[in-house]
């Protein structure tokens, strides 16, 4: 696919609002006779409340425990046997179910979807198991992955009220906490149609399939509205520092910046440097700390724009054996102000603009990863924004890039994440 069709979304997407405020965007793609339908509800992590964190992702396990139509676990079973494939991911800022089926047994997903949207059953005698699921699944993922501990420690740190400070799968206290009541509340508040978004992509007529996502959901009654989020980050006041010790085997580093999304112009130039620093064997981060410093065994830079509301652009580093976090700290820091004293060369932005491209439209190959572009851009506000992801990033200069890690990556407003491995040997010998 050339890049001209690769961000043609506005020609192709049907878009259409039922009367109860459920929006679709159909996108049709009759490569095969598949199709992915996602239904992508406005909640997450962001969306929840000191004291009863983890709630959008406790109950994005709970929706797959049954309706009073069908059974625990039916949803699944069902899909599979269509021959279809299902999941479920919850972020800070959204709630995604999808499936894959073939393209000709859509009605049974829209069935099962509508059912759920406002039929979900929740059962005591499910809740407390899954309960204990989340709970274990903390510990795996978060409390016993060291990166992973600093990684939640830092963004704790980087904001200071804003609810991206939360942990997308709850605090400890939080989980052992919630009531049964809790989730029913929060169901409540933010499934109901007007809070979700249809994003399908595949071999189907837009129209065709916009009547039958209406005959399925249509009467569903449009229900309240969803609390308002309207939180702001305050700028810090200066440089924010967390070190944490973990059983760990190496140092790991973390700087953190507050960014904008794709609300502010500046978002092309820093997506622009997220790839120059760290995108490639021969992407600055790499060529410097890995290669020539030899100070870190990985390096790189993240940054995504499409989210509700500004967060943050980071750089990361994991120690070489016997190399201090000082040490790794320095050189991250290094490169922070060489793209801030000079701009880079045309040399990496050319590489960087052909990398940027050439992943945007290879994407475009899947169904999947079309139907999750379309979602992503729903939730941060304008779907139709997409088409003006490439022309943004062919209009950044090499100034751009510069004048936009001198606004953004500054060292008065950074946030440091230290990873200190612990010694796991015991203390011996004679200290007489």
């Amino acid at each position: 696919m050339s890049a001209s069709a690769a961000t043609d979304y506005r020609e192709q997407v049907f878009a259409k609002t039922l009367p109860n405020g459920l929006e679709m965007l159909l996108l049709p793609d009759h490569k095969a006779p598949v199709a992915v339908i996602q239904v992508w509800y406005r909640v997450g992590s962001r969306n929840e409340v000191p004291g009863k964190t983890g709630l959008s992702h406790m109950l994005e396990h709970m929706m797959f425990k049954g309706t009073e139509r069908h059974a625990a676990e039916e949803y699944s079973r069902i899909i599979a046997r269509q021959g279809g494939n299902e999941n479920a991911f919850t972020s800070a800022d959204a709630t995604t179910y999808f499936a894959k089926l073939a393209s000709d047994r859509l009605d049974i997903l829209l069935e099962l979807e509508a059912d759920r949207m406002r039929g979900l059953a929740l059962r005591a005698d499910e809740f407390e198991p899954e309960r204990q699921v989340v709970a274990e699944e903390r510990r795996m993922r978060v409390d016993d992955d060291p990166i992973s501990y600093l990684r939640e420690s830092l963004t704790a740190t980087a904001f200071a009220i804003h609810p991206y400070r939360q942990p997308v799968i709850g605090w400890s206290e939080d989980i052992e906490n919630w009531t049964l009541a809790d989730l029913q509340s929060h169901y409540d508040q933010f499934y109901q149609p007007g809070n979700a978004v249809i994003v399908a992509v595949g071999d189907f007529e837009p129209e065709e399939l916009a009547a039958r996502i209406e005959h399925f959901f249509g009467t569903i009654p449009a229900g309240p509205a969803a609390p308002p989020m309207i939180i702001r980050e305050e700028p810090p006041r200066g440089p924010r520092r967390i070190e944490v010790t973990r059983p760990a085997k190496l140092p790991f580093i973390i700087l953190s910046y507050p960014a904008p999304n794709l609300s502010n112009p500046d978002y092309a130039a820093l997506e622009m440097l997220s790839v120059i620093l760290s995108a490639g064997k021969s992407s600055r981060m790499r060529e410097s700390l890995v290669r020539e410093q030899q100070v870190a065994l990985y390096a790189g830079a993240s940054y995504r724009p499409t989210s509700v509301d500004d967060r943050t652009f980071t750089l990361s580093a994991q120690a070489q054996p016997e190399t201090s976090a000082v040490a790794v700290e320095a050189a991250l820091i290094a490169e922070v102000e060489k793209v801030r004293n000079a701009p880079p060369t045309e040399e990496e932005m050319r590489r960087a603009r052909r990398q940027i491209e050439s992943s945007f439209v290879f994407s475009q190959d899947s169904v999947f990863s079309r139907a999750m572009l379309l979602g992503h851009y729903a939730m941060a506000g304008d779907w139709q924004r997409v088409d003006d992801y490439l022309a943004a990033i062919e209009a950044v200069t090499p100034a751009d890039v510069q004048k936009a890690a001198q606004r953004w990556l500054d060292p008065q407003k950074r946030t440091t994440g230290i990873l200190h491995p612990e010694d796991p040997s015991p203390v011996s010998g004679d200290e007489s």
